[in-house]
């Protein structure tokens, strides 16, 4: 993936956009499909964005210790959200895309959330047929 600036010659704003090579980039232009966001313009440059590069001099630092430190609070956090979807929702396992479309499609069936395991193929299948969903990191017990 590939952050671009994007620059509307017409109307002379700016704003970001993600496209999955610079080649991608190319083809929408080529191909008519880039428009400004703001003037609908299709005469749209685009110019590399800077990354994000974290330092010492930006007050980031390299230590192991702090490093362990940051990975002990996010393993924490996560074990914390871990904790309530398990206390609020309802763990349906590897029926999770047949039960979330049943909920989905049909009004009358009363359950709360619902949460269990699915491949990005089938959460793309589920969010292409309107079904929200969300996918988070899961830690296991057995290895905190």
């Amino acid at each position: 993936m590939i952050k671009y600036k994007l620059t509307c010659k017409s109307c002379k704003k700016s704003f970001d956009s993600w496209f999955s090579s610079s080649k991608e980039f190319d083809k929408l232009k080529r191909l008519k499909l880039l428009n400004c966001s703001f003037c609908n313009s299709l005469e749209i440059t685009k110019s590399l964005m800077a990354p994000n590069v974290l330092n010492n001099l930006n007050g980031y630092s390299s230590n192991k210790t702090d490093d362990e430190k940051k990975l002990k609070f996010f393993k924490r956090e996560i074990k914390r959200y871990q904790k309530f979807i398990k206390n609020n929702f309802k763990y349906v396992g590897e029926n999770f895309t047949y039960e979330a479309r049943s909920i989905h499609y049909n009004s009358k069936k009363k359950i709360k959330g619902i949460y269990g395991k699915a491949s990005k193929e089938q959460v793309k299948e589920l969010s292409e047929e309107g079904i929200e969903t969300h996918m988070i990191p899961w830690v296991e017990d057995d290895k905190n």
